[in-house]
Formats: structure tokens, sequence, C-alpha cells
């Protein structure tokens, strides 16, 4: 644990990438969803091109039901993670990002997040409720280790 108390520790070479570019046109489908599940956590994909731990790009983001349906948790409905690993399978893309929204903490992994994390070639993108304009955060989650990744808001083509 960290300094901080209830925060992993850092540690170890960056998995890589250290940075990603999303379109604010993403980022704002994102912010929309989680404000629209809001006081539970939503939840959702960014599909890509290939994984992001490949160099992969950010596509589109795809919104998922939470069943647990909690403030506190977040599970992708079965039925949305089936229909969209067989679309995506078919259209030979991947699932870029896990995404979910911390109604009242910070926009970074809890250690539920951290036991749930089981697509280590993904990016884990968090959206924060907690303050009055919404925070993200992105990670790469590896053997349970927390790799913060820089993000950044592509300029419109």
């Amino acid at each position: 644990m960290s300094a901080e108390g209830d925060r992993p520790v850092v540690g170890g070479s960056h998995p890589g990438p250290a940075s990603v570019r999303l379109s604010a046109e993403l980022i704002e489908a994102i912010v929309d969803h989680a404000r629209a599940g809001d006081p539970n956590e939503a939840c959702g994909l960014v599909i890509g091109d290939r994984p992001a731990a490949d160099g992969g790009a950010a596509l589109r983001f795809e919104r998922t039901r939470n069943k647990a349906a909690s403030p506190y948790r977040y599970e992708i409905d079965p039925d949305d993670l089936l229909r969209l690993t067989i679309a995506t399978d078919d259209a030979d893309e991947v699932f870029w990002a896990i995404v979910h929204s911390h109604v009242r903490s910070p926009a970074y992994p809890s250690p539920t997040d951290l036991a749930l994390a089981f697509y280590p070639d993904a990016i884990y993108l968090l959206v924060s409720l907690a303050a009055d304009e919404p925070a993200l955060g992105a990670f790469r989650i590896v053997d349970g280790t927390i790799h913060p990744v820089e993000l950044m808001v592509a300029a419109p083509e």
C-alpha cells in the first residue's frame, strides 16, 4: 500500500502505452454515460483496432449496462459482453478500454477494480463524479500492478 493508505503501490517498469489520445467526442460520450448512470456506477467499452498495449487506436465507445446496479461496483451485463465480444471478433476489433465510473471516489482503481482487472492488454478508463466537474483517469492494470497512462484529447481532424 502507498502512503495514501488505500492505494496500491505503482511499481515495476511501465508496460506501455505511457499515453493515449481520445477524441473529445468519445470522452464526452463516456462522461455522459457516467452521468446518466448516477447514482450507480456506469460501465462500457472502448472498441479499438488493436489492443492498447500494442499501440492500437480507440474507434468508438459502446455503452453497457451495469448488472450490479450499485454505487460501489460494476459488472458489465453478460448479454452486453457477449454481444460486443461477438461483434468485435467479427469486425476484427478488440476491447481497447474497459470503462466505468466512480460516483463518490477519485478516478483511480479501487481494490475491487484490481481484483476484477481481467483484460491486461486494455486501458482501464475511470470517470469520477465525486466533484462538480468529472475527472478521468487512465491506467494499465497488469498482474495487480497499476500503471498510470496519460490521457490526452486528440485535436479535431
